[in-house]
């Protein structure tokens, strides 16, 4: 089974407003506290490097040097407003327009930054852009990447772990498999809510102290909410109000020092959103996904299939991947990618998928699981045109969860057998559909049955 392109959200950001620190009355902003991390800062420096040099490879970048100059300036004066505790020496802040229309925008730890088209079409003004960058620069600025990674028990794939963060960064997928280039949401979630909620105060403190009005960042919130149509834009399901998220923002900028003429509307936001506007349409991340070259970067690519794999062994390993945890077969490999993971034995992978094994990953849909499952099964028969839906849905429990499971069916194309695909589906609590996909060839699925089982019944969510 080839693993199929899944449209991830690419890390986009929802965004917090503030002003200068200035108390008021007895109040002051809120204090924050970077969280712990065992990380070193060069470390934060090269993953965010290579991450940069995966995306940049993939991701239509827009070269164009007056408005790569224009999102630099803004970029520069946002670091320069950064708080002395959490400015890091080492980090290099470098900000690249992507030529998509989706309402995004993403940071790396260390420092690179990048921003959707869609997004300054979508603002209002210089302010909002600058917010959602304000908000992004303080995930950096807070080291929540490795933060995040710290608390995992398992960092021996830190690059793997760090996919929750990048919230749309490449960390290498297959297009045409599981999740290929829009997988770096990867590690099936995103930045905790403490995160998310640390972010908004720092980047409401950030954009006081850069000229910007906090309540900018707030408005980001419903400016784009207006525009994101019934299904809502991929920003706001990235980085979702938790309740009250825009109420708090602008109770946070009351007690900051807000300039009396923040920097709003500017000539350079005026020419750069026009000219944007005039260019030919921008594709979606989607779009751009299904045209990423077949087979490349995935990550089985290689292997050699044999017609004799080893059955799995009675001896299992666990894998933590941030949110959920599960046990394998220890004579499984594992091969990771963006926002998801293969395990298969010797001789069951290669350029075409597995056919032996397992795929885990997260799907990002509507939060309606049973339509989610759907959608996920019709993407995974667009990809693998032999497979059909044999059943309906049964409904099962995975992890404590209500879920579904049913199976797959088609003539593999690698072993000329009957290949039998079964997809088991639950939901993450922020709504994303976590999948577990299971392959074999036919004939061979009763000395699996039991792994099979043993994998669902290990989940455990720690989301």
């Amino acid at each position: 089974m080839k693993k199929l392109i899944i449209t991830r959200r690419i890390a986009v950001a929802t965004v917090a407003a503030s002003m200068w620190l200035m108390p008021l009355g007895a109040r002051a902003q809120t204090r924050i506290k970077a969280p712990g991390n065992k990380y070193k800062v060069q470390e934060d420096v090269k993953i965010g490097s290579q991450a940069a040099a995966e995306i940049e490879n993939r991701f239509p970048i827009i070269n164009d040097a007056d408005a790569a100059n224009y999102i630099q300036r803004v970029g520069e004066r946002l670091v320069r407003a950064i708080p002395a505790e959490f400015n890091q020496p080492e980090f290099n802040y470098r900000f690249k327009w992507v030529n998509a229309s989706d309402l995004n925008a993403f940071a790396l730890p260390g420092g690179p930054m990048y921003v959707n088209r869609g997004m300054i079409d979508a603002a209002q003004n210089e302010g909002e852009l600058a917010g959602v960058m304000a908000h992004e620069i303080s995930h950096v600025a807070l080291r929540h990447a490795t933060a995040q990674a710290t608390k995992q028990s398992s960092t021996k794939n830190v690059l793997g772990q760090l996919g929750l963060i990048l919230g749309g960064a490449i960390l290498g997928g297959q297009a045409g498999a599981q999740l290929g280039m829009l997988g770096a949401q990867a590690w099936m979630t995103k930045y905790s809510r403490e995160y998310e909620s640390q972010s908004d105060i720092l980047g409401a403190r950030i954009m006081a102290d850069a000229g910007y009005d906090p309540r900018d960042l707030a408005n980001v919130f419903q400016t784009i909410a207006k525009q994101g149509g019934s299904r809502g834009p991929e920003f706001l399901s990235s980085h979702p109000d938790p309740g009250n998220r825009y109420n708090k923002i602008n109770q946070e900028a009351q007690y900051l020092r807000v300039s009396s003429n923040p920097i709003r509307i500017t000539r350079d936001f005026e020419r750069i959103q026009a000219k944007f506007r005039a260019m030919p349409r921008a594709r979606t991340m989607a779009e751009i996904e299904k045209s990423a070259p077949q087979g490349g970067g995935n990550p089985t690519a290689g292997g050699r299939y044999s017609t004799r794999v080893a059955y799995p062994s009675s001896r299992v390993r666990n894998y933590n991947a941030s949110v959920v945890r599960f046990n394998i077969p220890d004579n499984w490999k594992e091969f990771g990618s963006s926002g998801s993971v293969t395990f298969a034995p010797d001789g069951a992978y290669g350029d075409n998928g597995i056919t032996h094994g397992a795929l885990i990953g997260t799907y990002s849909g509507q939060g309606n699981l049973q339509q989610d499952t759907q959608n996920y099964l019709n993407e995974i028969i667009q990809a693998n045109s032999y497979l059909r839906q044999q059943n309906n849905f049964t409904r099962t429990t995975i992890g404590g969860r209500t879920g579904y499971t049913t199976t797959l069916a088609g003539r593999s194309p690698v072993t000329g057998r009957t290949e039998l695909v079964i997809v088991n589906t639950t939901q993450l609590r922020n709504g994303q559909l976590v999948y577990f996909d299971m392959v074999v060839p036919e004939n061979e699925s009763y000395s699996y049955s039991n792994t099979f089982r043993n994998i669902i019944n290990s989940v455990r969510f720690n989301d």
